[in-house]
């Protein structure tokens, strides 16, 4: 194999050049976006479309209120690019179409959107925003994410945060956020919309947003450095690592602290604890003893054979008993609180001379029985 060759990777083989494909082209924004931005008015209009688009959208039951309410106001801002809406309260959708009037091709889909927001809880002078150009929406589906109700709650809170997160996101991302039901909806610059997605679905996944906050507020603050501008900012960003451990790193910890109290007792000259195990059953292939029914112990007792004011009579005997055996039990332990604590007295004068002179007389027995001793020898 010669030095010019050059090894390919294989996964890379059938990969080609794509001169095309330069620094320049910004891949975050949609390729409509990329280009010279023409004002489209109704005087340089092409003329009228030859086919009719449109759009429909169901709402939840509780919007419907506010939708008849503010369905005037959405009407006149549509009005204005020659976009026709309707509300249907029967089967409760949201239409919007063509008409002859329109004159921006784009328009319709910003419509759409618009009625999106507004079945999605957002405000009619929020929602009518989506109509700028450089405004775009996004709506998060979180629903499906989390299987345990609970903890899905407990996630989608997060977002909203105690300590203002919402309010962080979107001063840093210049977007609307709207936490509604199973849905986020997001308004605002297309770069911007990636980032609060990625926030999100992350929060869904137990990552907690402050962390991503952190790393938009140094992006921020890099940003504003030109210097900066051709170097790579991944030595700034925080590299947050998981906490949790796995079951194995958990054994091998738990084993650490085993070891270590082992040693600590070790050195102290303290007995090591006796381990309690139980004992081990010993297996028997056979199944146990099937228990009776509570039938067959109504038979046994002959309960079953009562009448139903009897059982009634039995029962409420048998609750009475219980009762006072447990008024009984209480009344002991509330009289235990009055029972007088043993005392030692303190021995008389008399009794310290006694034991005194006992204690003398006891010396003096064994020094006389030790003098004896030597003199025998």
């Amino acid at each position: 194999m010669s030095d010019e060759e050059v090894v390919v990777n294989k996964n890379k083989s059938h990969r080609k050049e794509k001169p095309w494909d330069t620094d320049d082209i910004d891949h975050v924004r949609p390729f409509w976006t990329r280009f010279d931005i023409v004002d489209i008015t109704t005087n340089n209009k092409a003329g009228a479309f030859t086919e009719e688009s449109s759009f429909a959208t169901l709402f939840p039951k509780y919007r419907e209120k506010y939708l008849r309410e503010v369905w005037s106001a959405v009407t006149r801002a549509l009005d204005t690019h020659g976009i026709a809406c309707t509300l249907d309260l029967v089967h409760g959708s949201m239409a919007v179409r063509t008409t002859r009037k329109t004159y921006d091709p784009y328009i319709i889909l910003k419509a759409r959107d618009m009625i999106k927001l507004l079945a999605r809880g957002v405000a009619i002078n929020q929602a009518v925003k989506i109509l700028e150009d450089n405004v775009a929406c996004d709506i998060i589906k979180i629903g499906n994410l989390v299987r345990n109700k609970e903890r899905f709650v407990k996630r989608r809170q997060r977002i909203i945060g105690p300590d203002g997160n919402l309010q962080a996101i979107e001063l840093l991302t210049q977007c609307y956020v709207l936490v509604q039901g199973s849905t986020v909806s997001v308004m605002g610059p297309y770069k911007s919309l990636k980032e609060v997605r990625r926030i999100v679905l992350d929060c869904m996944k137990n990552i907690h947003p402050i962390y991503r906050i952190k790393e938009l507020m140094i992006r921020r603050e890099l940003a504003k450095d030109p210097k900066l501008a051709t170097e790579s900012w991944d030595r700034f960003l925080p590299q947050f690592r998981k906490r949790h451990l796995k079951t194995s790193e958990k054994t091998a910890k738990k084993n650490e602290k085993l070891e270590t109290k082992k040693e600590a007792r070790a050195a102290a000259g303290l007995p090591e604890p006796s381990s309690s195990k139980p004992a081990k059953k010993v297996y028997t292939p056979f199944p146990p003893a099937q228990l009776p029914r509570k039938v067959d112990l109504q038979l046994e007792s002959g309960e079953y054979f009562l009448k139903s004011h009897e059982k009634e009579a039995r029962e409420t005997e048998r609750r009475k008993k219980k009762q006072a055996e447990t008024t009984e039990q209480r009344r002991a332990e509330r009289a235990e609180v009055f029972v007088a604590p043993s005392e030692t007295a303190e021995p008389t004068i008399q009794e310290k001379r006694k034991r005194k002179a006992a204690s003398t007389d006891e010396t003096g027995e064994s020094g006389t029985k030790k003098k004896k001793k030597h003199k025998s020898e």
